[in-house]
């Protein structure tokens, strides 16, 4: 059997990497085609400007794809976006049609797109004020837990001393989850906000400090050899041979220590700071404005996965030996 020369497979795979963002392009088109032709059955401010938005980026996805042969980085953009680009066209569809124009989902539980982009448009000053106090909370209280829980680790897993007080603190009060401290620890701290900095602290401070304590007790021996062959001192073994042996484990740690920094900081905000994205969430919740909670989940998701991402590109840099072994 004869097969197809690879010019010719690359040219099918162009065609239909083309057609694929057509259709992506297209959904869109539609999307916003239907927010236009059908009525609202409630009162949404922002339908036309959604339409248009939606109308534009179908143009653009096209232009896109009809220019992809010409520009190889932009055809390779739409070759691996598209899928995903008709899919959310898809979603924009059945979205409108549920939620704004025929009410299948129950409002205002489920408000449509242009709901979500009303809240953006009237209120990105409040929005704005919660999101900084959360990533101001976040910032500080990650950066001291991590600090202290790196410390620690790096007692642990070089002295016996060390080893022999804090290890057994650590076992006891570390697996606790955070959140469990609530009671105590706003009746402790003279602020709520010095409460959930400690709340944060604490639940990034336990992954960093068991893992960098993993890391430094689990060096090759031979790098202490060598290095004290070359008459390197305990503090110059610790900085220049410890420690950086024992970062990839200390980033686990610190990815780790993220993800339960942001559950502590999402929990007190809903129970005791008085600004937050945690803190709009509940109070849009006791208004009923679930739009308003809807758009405060998409930027809190946003800080998530925009610290996430900050952390990789901080590993991939120091780590470059490792990079691409753990994807984001």
């Amino acid at each position: 059997m004869l097969q197809p020369a690879p010019t010719a497979v690359l040219a099918g795979s162009g065609k239909v990497e083309t057609l694929t963002g057509i259709a992506a392009g297209l959904s869109w088109l539609v999307a916003a085609i239907t927010t236009v032709a059908l009525d609202d059955i409630g009162d949404w401010l922002e339908t036309e400007n959604y339409a248009i938005a939606a109308g534009l980026a179908g143009v653009l996805f096209i232009g896109l794809s009809v220019s992809g042969r010409w520009l190889p980085r932009v055809g390779a953009w739409i070759a691996h976006a598209g899928p995903w680009l008709l899919v959310l066209g898809l979603i924009q569809i059945l979205w409108q049609l549920a939620s704004a124009k025929f009410g299948w989902l129950p409002q205002p539980f489920f408000p449509p797109a242009q709901g979500i982009i009303e809240v953006y448009t009237f209120e990105y000053d409040e929005l704005a004020t919660h999101f900084l106090a959360s990533f101001k909370l976040l910032v500080v209280g990650f950066g001291i837990g991590s600090a202290v829980g790196f410390l620690i680790g790096v007692s642990i897993g070089w002295s016996t001393a060390a080893g022999y007080w804090v290890h057994p603190v650590l076992r006891f009060i570390g697996p606790l989850p955070a959140t469990s401290l609530l009671p105590i620890v706003f009746f402790a701290f003279p602020s709520s906000w010095s409460a959930s900095i400690f709340l944060i602290a604490l639940a990034a401070g336990f992954p960093v400090a068991v893992l960098t304590w993993s890391g430094v007790a689990n060096v090759n021996t031979a790098y202490y050899d060598v290095a004290r062959t070359l008459g390197m001192k305990p503090l110059g073994l610790i900085f220049k041979v410890s420690i950086p042996a024992a970062l990839p484990n200390v980033f686990v740690g610190l990815f780790m220590a993220l993800g339960a920094a942001f559950t502590a900081l999402t929990v007190a905000e809903l129970v005791g700071v008085k600004a937050g994205v945690g803190f709009y969430i509940q109070w849009s919740q006791g208004w009923a404005s679930y739009a308003n909670v809807y758009a405060a989940l998409i930027l809190l998701a946003l800080l998530c996965s925009g610290s996430i991402t900050l952390l990789f590109r901080v590993r991939d840099r120091l780590l470059s030996w490792q990079k691409g072994l753990v994807k984001w």
